[in-house]
């Protein structure tokens, strides 16, 4: 039995604790302020309110602690990392839930802190006096950016500015689109996806695996399409026609700069994502995490995203 400490009270964080208290390890939520409601949803979890500014008391809370995951980010991540450290965890997830690390670059304008955890995590993961392992997990896109409402339903997303369904890609709700359809050297732009209870399902499923295995990243997906096939699902499972804006790379990178000179920097961002999303970031291929549990003999499919959005959508009906 694992001593296992979620970091965050969000939707992604309380749903991983649903998950792991369906286990025999011991779960311990971490939040700022008092949450009840993961109590009385999660049986058997614990609930500790810290104070991420405060470094003593934060590795007082994590002393035993074998495995931390983190769904926070920023300073708060960093001062995790640093007392998750000092009180010698074995392993810790930080919070990196997306494309695979090499699809990133490295001046990435979309970082919000993720370098510095990164570079912070492979020190502790070197260090003399005690090495703390780490591994990322990705998964490519949340597919709940696509459900009724945005990840806003799932209380997830509110960090990086992704919580409507206005705010990336595709608005189902709507039924309207902008995309990239290829990158800036002519490839077919594609995204992997993912739910997030099946994301839940992987991480429980790498748990069982023996967390002193695992490399340095774990890869999943649920499915994967071009950003074309992805707005025509949209459309067939809606059952009326999108409106469809079809931007080059180039269009989209003077849209770009246009913005940074305007000082329009929530738009500026919303193009990077576009460019970022046409240069293969959100792609997953080499799914390490899946090929490990199906040779471990653990059976679980992740669910295909045209299911997943019937579903969904059926039930907003």
């Amino acid at each position: 039995m694992l001593r296992i400490a979620v970091a965050g009270a969000g939707g992604f964080a309380q749903i991983l604790v649903q998950q792991l208290c369906q286990t025999d390890h011991a779960v311990l939520a971490l939040t700022r302020r008092s949450h009840p409601e993961i109590e009385q949803y999660c049986p058997g979890a614990q609930v500790a309110v810290v104070d991420y500014d405060n470094l003593a008391c934060l590795r007082y809370t994590l002393r035993g602690i074998d495995l931390v995951i983190s769904t926070i980010s920023g300073s708060e991540q960093i001062n995790l990392i640093d007392a998750a450290r000092k009180a010698r965890v074995r392993v810790f997830v930080p919070s990196e839930f997306e494309g695979d690390l090499s699809h990133r670059p490295a001046q990435d304008p979309l970082d919000r802190g993720s370098q510095s955890a990164l570079e912070l995590l492979e020190q502790g993961s070197q260090s003399k006096s005690y090495k703390m392992n780490y591994t990322v997990f990705s998964c490519g896109l949340f597919m709940e950016r696509f459900a009724p409402g945005g990840l806003q339903t799932y209380q997830i997303g509110a960090g990086c500015g992704l919580q409507t369904p206005d705010d990336y890609l595709v608005n189902v709700e709507s039924c309207q689109a902008e995309v990239v359809p290829y990158s800036a050297n002519g490839r077919s732009a594609h995204v992997s996806l993912t739910s997030v209870y099946d994301v839940a399902h992987f991480v429980v499923a790498a748990i069982e695996l023996g967390i002193d295995s695992w490399p340095r990243e774990f890869r999943m997906r649920g499915d994967s399409m071009t950003v074309q096939d992805l707005v025509q699902t949209c459309a067939a499972v809606r059952g009326m026609p999108f409106g469809v804006i079809t931007r080059t790379y180039d269009e989209v990178v003077a849209q770009a700069e246009l913005c940074r000179a305007e000082g329009d920097s929530l738009r500026w961002l919303y193009y990077q994502r576009l460019l970022q999303t046409a240069d293969g970031r959100y792609c997953v291929r080499n799914t390490n995490l899946m090929d490990a549990i199906s040779r471990a003999g653990i059976k679980f499919q992740p669910l295909k995203f045209k299911n997943w959005l019937e579903r969904v959508w059926k039930s907003a009906a």
